[in-house]
């Protein structure tokens, strides 16, 4: 019956999708009719697995479970864990869990400063054989000088610094996009220099430096310009985006925690600026910012819930619907922000690892279907198109939606 399946392969060498063929025989046997593209595995260079420390919110296994379930294979995870892996005995502590847990790959990050608190440089030179590069994610290197060492450090060691861009005294305690939304509400508001001028900063280092310099989850038109800038005088640099930013602004906003991330969804002048980075390369990959935590801790509303949104399990779907079907971008640009790029940039081989996708079928979004622990999503009831039947890492089936189903 498999044989009158229809199978696309986009994105693939020809030695994986010959390997590809027995169990693809085997997992798509039971639907003959469907039509099914075959895709290399994701790439998602910034998700939070919480461990070790925050078990309640997510763990290697679950988060690696969600992952598969999203068709990714490779994740790098970020550090603002407890302890936090700013030595090689802590970052040990992490990869001891992967080893045990993980059912795909997973590289984590050594933070960049000792605990994340920006006042000392951590051991690089003892991490760096274990990791994949340095990022004090969750917060900016406030001081020119710390992130001058860092750069310089990390450059030396041959490792990317990943920066969380944000300049802590424009926060103003603000928890949503300083914009319309939040001034019609009472909200205190995120101005967009708080991420920009950190990331204007940073490229002046690295234009003095040099290395290999990446920026987190950007959401502003002025952070697609400097980049682009950046990039047109060659310097080293990529940056990536989330499906939300390029998906929603602050009108999507409502009065529910599930819509607070940081940085927050901004205006529909960066929403479009963004759409437009991706289409002409500006913006390099897609990373979803997978970032769980319990329900008591999102159910407090805009301003006391805490940040950060889960989807890993929804990004794909979620781009394909609102980028790919509209023409704004190919199937095969959408393969390169999710696989090929961060691959290529972050140095993550792709072995016989894919991902098989029914793009014709149809769903809404039910986050209590998520194999997450985190539910808290803003596409919560979106109609999308997409849906992951087969993951397969090193040659294994991590995820099989037909073995979940019975």
């Amino acid at each position: 019956m498999c044989a009158q399946a229809k199978l696309k392969f986009v994105g693939l060498s020809d030695s994986v999708i010959v390997s590809s063929g027995c169990v693809l025989m085997s997992a798509l046997s039971s639907d003959a009719v469907s039509e099914y593209v075959v895709l290399p595995g994701f790439c998602d260079v910034h998700v939070h697995f919480r461990e070790p420390g925050f078990s309640y919110k997510e763990t290697i296994e679950s988060g690696s479970k969600a992952s598969a379930r999203g068709g990714y294979t490779a994740v790098c995870t970020m550090p603002n864990l407890n302890p936090v892996p700013d030595s090689v005995e802590n970052l040990m502590l992490q990869r001891k869990l992967i080893e045990e847990q993980s059912c795909i790959h997973v590289y984590p990050y050594g933070a960049i400063t000792v605990g994340e608190k920006g006042e000392q440089l951590a051991d690089l030179e003892g991490m760096a054989p274990f990791c994949i590069g340095f990022s004090d994610d969750g917060r900016g290197v406030q001081d020119d000088e710390m992130m001058r060492r860092a750069m310089k450090r990390a450059k030396a060691l041959g490792k990317m610094i990943v920066a969380h861009c944000e300049v802590n005294s424009l926060l103003n305690g603000g928890y949503i996009h300083d914009g319309q939304y939040a001034a019609a509400r009472n909200h205190k508001g995120i101005c967009s220099a708080s991420e920009y001028e950190q990331i204007a900063r940073d490229l002046k280092l690295v234009e003095e430096i040099g290395g290999a310099y990446h920026v987190c989850h950007i959401s502003t038109k002025e952070s697609v310009e400097l980049i682009r800038q950046a990039k047109a005088k060659g310097l080293d640099v990529t940056c990536e985006t989330g499906p939300h930013y390029l998906t929603m602004d602050d009108s999507f906003l409502q009065e529910d925690g599930r819509f607070k991330m940081n940085p927050p969804l901004r205006d529909k002048s960066d929403r479009e600026a963004l759409v437009a980075g991706i289409v002409d390369g500006t913006i390099d990959m897609i990373a979803t910012d997978h970032a769980p935590h319990s329900a008591e801790e999102k159910s407090k509303g805009l301003a006391g819930s805490a940040f950060g949104v889960v989807g890993i399990e929804t990004a794909f779907p979620v781009l394909y619907t609102y980028l790919v079907e509209p023409g704004i971008i190919t199937l095969e640009k959408l393969v390169e922000l999710f696989s090929t790029n961060p691959r290529k940039r972050f140095g993550i081989s792709a072995g016989e690892e894919y991902t098989v996708w029914n793009l014709s079928k149809e769903f809404t979004v039910d986050p209590d279907q998520f194999l997450s622990k985190g539910k808290a999503t803003p596409f919560a009831g979106w109609k999308l198109k997409g849906e992951c039947v087969l993951t397969v890492c090193d040659g294994k089936s991590v995820y099989d939606k037909s073995k979940m189903e019975d």
